[in-house]
């Protein structure tokens, strides 16, 4: 029975759907040109989708995390970078005993090769570590003036994931210890082109300013209708300390002259 279902009149079924198929196609009758023309017309006025599908190459990955000890201000602030920086990972806070040397591992493990560290000192201090995993340099600042998110509560918005621009003082490539700084803060901030997690549009614009000897971060929305900026907060300012050759210690490259600790 299986074999007389599969065939009809000796025919193999396939065969008798191509022909069912071909006897279809020439009964069709052929397309007049006017309505080619109109087609052709509708493809010509169809809107292009808003950015390509690109191929993501630059595979930075931040890790973000803290000591334990930072207070209610910090943990929000980190929350807030994590957020304003879709190509960041978080990870559970690490016990002040262990050695900075340690948080290396910790990248390779989370496959990240740059990494914010935030250090909190007798429950007040706040120290921040931009470092580049496992080789190095890295830097040490003092965190001053943190204003939060949920704090500020300014009328600026953005979507969340979209990529920032940034802008950097001209003071940054006057003095060679800024311009490698600079060279640092572009490669952790900066949300690489056609991640996952990202959005496709340009809507705000990280600010780095260097005043009283000190980088002053701001977070600006662009308005679309006159390119206007308002502020979205969050702002700290950091203090430099020092900058290592290693990732997290090694060879003293620059030290702060201008520095003074908050003891």
């Amino acid at each position: 029975m299986a074999a007389a279902k599969r065939k009809r009149r000796g025919v193999p079924a396939t065969a008798a759907k191509k022909l069912k198929r071909i006897l279809k196609d020439a009964g069709q009758p052929a397309k007049s040109p006017a309505v080619a023309g109109d087609v052709e017309e509708e493809e010509k006025d169809r809107i292009p989708g808003p950015v390509c599908k690109g191929k993501w190459k630059n595979k930075e990955r931040i890790l973000i995390f803290s000591s334990r000890g930072i207070s209610f201000r910090t943990r929000h602030l980190m929350q807030d970078l994590r957020m304003l920086m879709p190509h960041s990972k978080a990870d559970t806070k690490m016990d002040r005993k262990d050695k900075l040397f340690v948080i290396n591992e910790v990248c390779e493990m989370k496959n990240c090769n740059k990494c914010i560290y935030f250090e909190a000192k007798k429950k007040q201090d706040l120290y921040m570590w931009l470092s580049n995993s496992p080789h190095g340099p890295s830097a040490k600042f003092l965190v001053q003036n943190i204003h939060t998110l949920a704090e500020l509560k300014m009328t600026g918005n953005c979507l969340k994931g979209s990529r920032p621009l940034l802008s950097f003082d001209p003071a940054f490539d006057e003095l060679p210890h800024y311009t490698l700084l600079k060279e640092l803060l572009i490669q952790i901030f900066s949300t690489p082109r056609y991640h996952p997690k990202s959005q496709p549009f340009v809507d705000h614009v990280f600010t780095f300013t260097i005043l009283d000897n000190r980088i002053w971060f701001r977070n600006f929305q662009i308005i679309e209708e006159d390119a206007a900026l308002v502020e979205i907060g969050p702002r700290f300012v950091l203090n430099l300390i020092k900058i290592f050759q290693g990732s997290f210690g090694g060879p003293t490259l620059y030290e702060n002259p201008h520095y003074q600790s908050p003891n």
